[in-house]
């Protein structure tokens, strides 16, 4: 299984998209300052999450998220509560 996630720095407000297999293990890592993108803007909270039956589905989700580059889209994701696949 993978999971999509979403996080917000409460630095800067900023959000940060990305895929893993273990949620909570990869949370702490950013905000332990593991990951080096997201150290300078620690802590995050996270702010939506999306389960996919596999890791390789929820990277593509992930890569495709990131392309878009829109924060209007990753904020209607977050108050709708799921990512819609048809846009």
């Amino acid at each position: 299984m993978g999971t999509v996630y979403i996080l917000k720095s409460q630095v800067n407000g900023r959000y940060y998209i990305g895929s893993t297999f273990n949620l909570e293990t990869r949370l702490q890592e950013h905000n332990s300052g593991k990951s080096k993108y997201t150290s300078l803007t620690i802590p995050f909270e996270l702010v939506f999450s999306q389960n996919y039956n596999s890791i390789q589905l929820a990277r593509n989700i992930e890569y495709r998220l990131k392309k878009l580059k829109s924060k209007k889209v990753i904020d209607r994701i977050i108050s709708d509560g799921v990512i819609k696949l048809g846009w």
